[in-house]
This record gives structure tokens, C-alpha cells and sequence, in this order.
């Protein structure tokens, strides 16, 4: 099963905390957006491998976008 990671703001990629490849546990940070001087975590929904990101630091994103792909770990 492969799970989309939407962005929750608009705001822009502050800091990428995993790479493709990477295993990711249950709310391990994916990537951090800064939002009106906020920053704002984005983790996992569940154990899995981080497929895909869609983003880089530095990039600006919009509400409901596509960031990264993670894909579970029984596939």
C-alpha cells in the first residue's frame, strides 16, 4: 500500500528530514514546513519506506499537495 503525503499548509519546504529509501516508524518526521513563522512537522502516518519525495528545501507548496510517498512495509 502506498500512502500520499499531503501538505496540511501552504508554506514552504524548511527542511527535508528523510530520504528515499529511508525507514520510517509510526510519527517519524518526513519533512518540516515553515508556515507564518511556524514550523510545522510533517511524519508518517505508519511504519513504512519513504518511496518518493516530491519536493526539495526551499521549494514553496500549496494546502493539499503532494510531498512524499511512503510505501508500507507489507507492500
Amino acid at each position: 500500500m502506498t500512502t500520499r503525503l499531503l501538505s496540511p499548509v501552504t508554506g514552504v519546504v524548511w527542511k527535508l528530514s528523510a530520504q528515499p529509501g529511508t525507514t520510517l516508524m509510526t510519527d517519524d518526521e518526513v519533512l518540516v514546513l515553515e508556515s507564518m513563522k511556524m514550523e510545522i512537522p510533517v511524519t508518517a502516518p505508519h511504519a513504512g519506506r519513504l518511496a518518493r519525495l516530491h519536493v526539495a528545501e526551499g521549494e514553496a507548496v500549496n494546502e493539499g499537495q503532494l510531498l512524499a510517498e511512503i510505501v508500507s512495509e507489507n507492500g
